[in-house]
């Protein structure tokens, strides 16, 4: 009587175990869609999977199909699923304008210039990205008095005779590159909002 009775506890004990440990999950629905999204295989780049049996455990589309993974292109030379650029390749919206070493402001100055028209809106924007990046030095004018470039002295006014008559091109080289204490800039600015600043820079100077 005893034994049936522990017996007949276990049992009632395992199932009420069992049912409290089934709880509803709102965030898993218990089905995976595209699960290949989740167990991911990583392949090396450009490259090929030429296994046709590659992913057989997503998905069942019958062993006359390729499995989920396969991606061999026959047409693909090296058996890379991209291409490398042909070289000298430009990439739709490029930015083409020629490079100088960091230092030669002078060939800078002589062989670049500014391919945007000198238009309002072209400088209301140059104006405001002045504002946000050039003016907390070199003031709003232009004239070196900035309140940064009040504790840092040395910040160049533009109406100093060493560059009032310097044209936009060496103005973009100084941007792109720094000069003096001033660093580089062409990580925080494109060379389209260089052009930019730099026309309007030569407002300033007028």
């Amino acid at each position: 009587m005893r034994i049936k009775m522990k017996i007949n506890t276990t049992y009632v004990t395992v199932i009420a175990l069992f049912m409290l440990s089934c709880a509803a999950g709102p965030d898993n629905p218990g089905v995976e869609f595209s699960p290949q999204m989740y167990h991911s295989i990583p392949y090396e780049p450009l490259s090929q999977i030429l296994d046709k049996e590659a992913g057989r455990w997503v998905s069942s589309n019958g062993e006359d199909v390729p499995a989920e993974f396969y991606n061999s292109n026959p047409y693909n030379a090296f058996n890379m699923t991209m291409r490398e650029p042909v070289k000298g390749t430009v990439k739709r919206g490029q930015d083409l304008t020629p490079t100088f070493a960091p230092d030669d402001y002078a060939a800078a100055d002589l062989l670049l210039k500014n391919p945007l028209d000198s238009t309002k809106a072209i400088i209301a924007d140059g104006k405001a990205l002045y504002t946000r990046f050039c003016t907390h030095c070199h003031g709003s004018k232009g004239m070196g008095d900035g309140k940064v470039g009040k504790v840092y002295k040395g910040v160049t006014a533009y109406n100093s005779a060493s560059v009032v008559n310097k044209g936009t091109g060496h103005i973009y080289q100084v941007i792109t590159h720094g000069k003096g204490r001033m660093g580089s800039h062409a990580s925080q600015i494109s060379p389209e909002e260089r052009w930019k600043i730099a026309m309007y820079v030569k407002v300033l100077q007028q």
